[in-house]
């Protein structure tokens, strides 16, 4: 045994192996000890290797993919070994023989199949870079759905296209690793990275393999890929085949993405925006979880898409805003097609099991089931009245198809209480098939034969206790007491004694057993093969079924869009070729449902005009106001506007914006050993160096981790460049109010101010943006809001003044030459009292006093003493 499991791992070195034996995965060595670690289990041993005891541990079958979970998001990859052939068989070649194993399946991040290996809501991309004649090209797939697509990407576009897709396994050739100009990039994916020979992506052999796959003889009709992006998209399909040892999933044609085609939106811009996680790594606060409204997984996996990568094309972006305009509009045919939607079950991923031999019954019920809605969903969708829905609905309407015929046969065979495994049976519809059923009668009229047997055997013995019973060691047999087995006489065949029973058999329960056993045996075989029949009928459709999920996903996106927008007030935006940024009432989605589930109050609407004339906005203002608010709130409404969907404002023109910048926040980089404001200029360099006019940039405290004249210097020269070089739509958060002269002599900056109004000595943040420069940042204000002890806020106030009445470098040498600073302000300032003509007798016992001449007891009954005085 340890030479066949030792033969398997070699074949799989960079694995975990899961060895079958019986009831449980074993996995053996070093493997035991790296998951006995991973997956907090026990560590035992097991025999001996070369004079050393073998290190052992194991899951059991049943559960074994909880454990399997844990391993793939730690970042193993695992291969599991199953046995290939019957025990049976194996025992003929010798008492001794080893069953047959081999590796079926190597379960790697990106090739995850199962529902409970995987986020429902969330696509997981498997992507493979690859570089022919010169250029780059990206091709990404998601093996659960099919998901197939390729990209030519430009070295400085890496980062974004990567950022967008999020890939769980990014495979890449071992001569571009080495390559100066992609290691920063691919640093951040360094621990999703699986390198390969570069052999793997070779461009010919790739499209030989791509044209053999969709079975054409050119691959032009599905568009015009590059030699590299051939390259990738073979390495990935040849890589699929490999960890699924053959087996090749159901996978769409690739599509092409042009480049410019969508948002370009980098990897620190999609994290201060928090577009599908919030900075803490949390789903619940992100942008993505305040606007789903989709009720399949399907649908939210098309969603998360579409917000990861917006359109740049007006045309494309208004048919999908047609969609949610009509069912905005249509309230009764909305509500009707979502209450259908919420009976969906997941076709795309059921499909994708059933292609690599890995469904069952369950999942022939769900493509059963979804396809089942189809007929109301097509009469839900006519029932608009006299409008015609929009070209976007008649296509998605159209491709739902007519599956009727496939429903009718999987909902003939199929029964109502289905197994979990195919392997339990009893899953296929009485009626269906009567061989089937002869043999299930036959199997139950031999369980009432054995029910009837017992009991004659119970009258002639006279043991009440006596048992009919299986197990899958001695099979069906009969059961005693042992106190009572000396009555039995000699038709009573012995098989097992133990501690407090004793089992028998009879000639006649042999032959009954044998035909209730081969009756159940061959009736699950049937199953089986009724089983896969129907498995092959639903791949011959899998085209019509594939396209008729999503259907169903579009579907419920716009519907899920539509709701959103009616539930809060959201508009339709006007997307168009222009430079033009008017958001008139912007809102911010994430931070209104705050407030609202808070019940905090109303989100204060602020408009910004980028538009011609003052396409850089410099704002000041005091922190708490609501800049950074502000900043988000129009990238993100540009974002929404341009994936398709209403936004939160009262009204919203938008020229296309074909990268979104966003600098706002600090953080770190241990990794790299950068500081916070490395980071930030990091982030900022990459702003200046990519963005062109049609960029929409959001920058927020630039300059700000550094000394003063430094990070001054730094954010006037950004305005300055932001203006004259890059020419982009920008808004500029700053406490600089030096910046504010500059409006003077750069004709497209425009001052703006978070407004703020002092009540009372106090200061109340209106969260209103208006026209002109703030004269001061309140910051000390916010750090007594923040609870700093009254004596800092004191000195800052007594700091603060006399900076802002002298010239700054005589008052900081004056300032710190005043020392102690906290001794003096810890007292509290006396009040204005009446002058009292007298000295009280407190301050006249307290005069005479001479502490050096006190004992510790003496002082203590002094201090009591004063206490009283001073009271009375």
């Amino acid at each position: 045994m340890m030479a066949q499991y030792l033969a398997i791992k070699h074949a799989h070195p960079d694995c975990l192996l899961f060895y079958r034996m019986g009831d449980f995965y074993e996995l053996f060595f070093d493997d035991a000890v790296k998951a006995s670690a991973a997956l907090d289990i026990a560590l035992t041993k097991r025999g001996k290797h070369l004079g050393e005891d073998i290190q052992m541990c194991g899951v059991p079958i049943r559960s074994y993919e909880v454990y399997l979970s844990k391993l793939v998001r730690s970042g193993f990859k695992v291969a599991i070994a199953e046995q290939t052939e019957d025990p049976a068989e194996a025992k003929k070649r010798g008492a001794k023989s080893v069953v047959a194993r081999d590796v079926i399946r190597i379960v790697t991040p990106g090739t995850l199949t199962e529902d409970n290996l995987l986020d429902a809501r969330a696509h997981n991309y498997l992507a493979a870079l690859a570089e022919a004649q010169g250029g780059l090209g990206l091709a990404w797939v998601d093996v659960s759905t099919g998901d197939f697509a390729t990209q030519g990407i430009e070295m400085g576009h890496l980062a974004a296209a990567l950022a967008r897709l999020s890939p769980g396994e990014l495979l890449v050739p071992d001569r571009l690793l080495g390559q100066e100009a992609l290691s920063e990039t691919l640093a951040d994916w360094r621990n999703v990275l699986t390198p390969l020979p570069s052999v793997r992506f070779d461009s010919e052999n790739a499209r030989r393999r791509l044209e053999a796959l969709y079975g054409v003889g050119a691959l032009d009709g599905f568009g015009a890929f590059s030699r590299a992006e051939l390259a990738a998209g073979g390495a990935l399909v040849d890589y699929v085949e490999l960890t699924q040892k053959g087996k090749l999933p159901r996978l769409n044609p690739p599509r092409r993405l042009a480049q410019g085609a969508v948002m370009e939106i980098d990897a620190a811009t999609r994290r201060n925006l928090e577009l599908t996680e919030t900075l803490s790594g949390e789903r619940r606060g992100s942008l993505l979880a305040t606007i789903d409204r989709t009720l399949t997984g399907a649908g939210a996996r098309l969603l998360a898409a579409r917000l990861a990568a917006p359109l740049t094309e007006p045309a494309a972006i208004d048919r999908r805003l047609d969609s949610i305009a009509f069912f905005a509009e249509a309230e009764n045919v909305r509500e009707t097609v979502r209450d259908i939607l919420r009976r969906c079950p997941d076709v795309e991923r059921a499909l994708s099991r059933l292609s690599l031999g890995r469904g069952g019954p369950r999942d022939l019920a769900a493509i059963r089931d979804a396809l089942a809605q189809v007929p109301a969903l097509r009469l839900g969708l006519s029932a608009g009245g006299l409008e015609a829905p929009p070209e976007g609905v008649e296509i998605l309407a159209r491709d739902l198809g007519d599956p009727s015929p496939l429903v009718d046969r999987l909902g003939r065979a199929l029964a109502e209480d289905l197994p979990l495994a195919a392997r339990d049976g009893g899953f296929i519809a009485e009626g269906f098939h009567p061989a089937l059923d002869e043999l299930k009668l036959l199997r139950v009229e031999g369980n009432g034969m054995l029910m009837r047997l017992q009991q004659r055997y119970v009258d002639e013995t006279g043991i009440a206790t006596l048992k009919v019973k299986h197990n899958n060691i001695i099979g069906y047999h009969l059961e005693v007491p042992a106190k009572q087995a000396e009555k039995l006489d000699e038709r009573f065949i012995h098989r097992q004694t133990m501690a407090n029973a004793a089992r028998y058999t009879t000639t006649e329960m042999i032959e009954l057993a044998g035909k209730i056993q081969g009756a159940a045996e061959r009736a699950l075989a049937l199953e089986l093969s009724l089983l896969e029949e129907l498995i092959a009928g639903v791949l011959e459709q899998a085209p019509a079924i594939a396209a008729c999920a999503q259907a169903l996903a579009g579907l419920d996106v716009a519907t899920a869009l539509a709701q959103m927008a009616v539930d809060h007030g959201w508009t339709r935006p006007v997307v168009d070729d222009s430079l033009t940024f008017d958001i008139r009432g912007g809102r911010h989605p994430v931070v209104e449902a705050a407030l609202a589930s808070a019940h905090a109050g109303t989100f204060v609407a602020n408009d910004c005009d980028l538009s011609d004339g003052q396409r850089l906005w410099l704002i000041t203002g005091p922190n708490m106001a609501g800049k950074s608010t502000f900043l988000r709130q129009n990238a993100v409404i540009a974002l929404l506007a341009q994936m398709g969907s209403f936004v939160p404002a009262a009204s919203a023109r938008i020229g296309v914006v074909d990268r979104l910048f966003s600098r706002v926040g600090a953080a770190d980089d241990l990794a790299r050993g950068r500081s916070t404001f490395m980071v930030e200029m990091v982030e900022t360099a990459a702003i200046l160096n990519q963005s062109g006019p049609r960029a929409l940039v959001i920058l927020d405290e630039i300059g700000r981790g550094t000394a003063t004249f430094d990070g001054l210097s730094i954010a006037w020269a950004v305005v300055e460049n932001l203006h004259e070089v890059n020419r982009c739509r920008a808004l500029f958060a700053t406490h600089y109010h030096e910046l504010t002269r500059l409006a003077a002599r750069l004709p497209q900056l425009s001052c703006h101010q978070m407004r703020v109004k002092e009540w009372q000595g106090d200061v109340v943040f209106l969260h209103e943006v208006a026209a002109g420069a703030a004269d001061r940042s309140y910051g000390i204000h916010v750090a007594r809001l923040a609870g700093l002890p009254p004596a800092v806020v004191g000195r800052a106030e007594e700091v603060l003044g006399a900076l802002e009445k002298g010239e700054e470098s005589n008052a900081v040498a004056r300032l710190a030459d005043d020392l102690p600073l906290f001794a003096a302000l810890a007292r509290p300032k006396p009040r204005a009292v009446e002058t009292v003509a007298e000295t009280s007798k407190a301050e006249e016992r307290l005069k005479a006093l001479n502490p050096d001449e006190l004992t510790p007891r003496q002082a203590l009954d002094v201090l009591y003493e004063l206490k009283g005085l001073a009271q009375g």
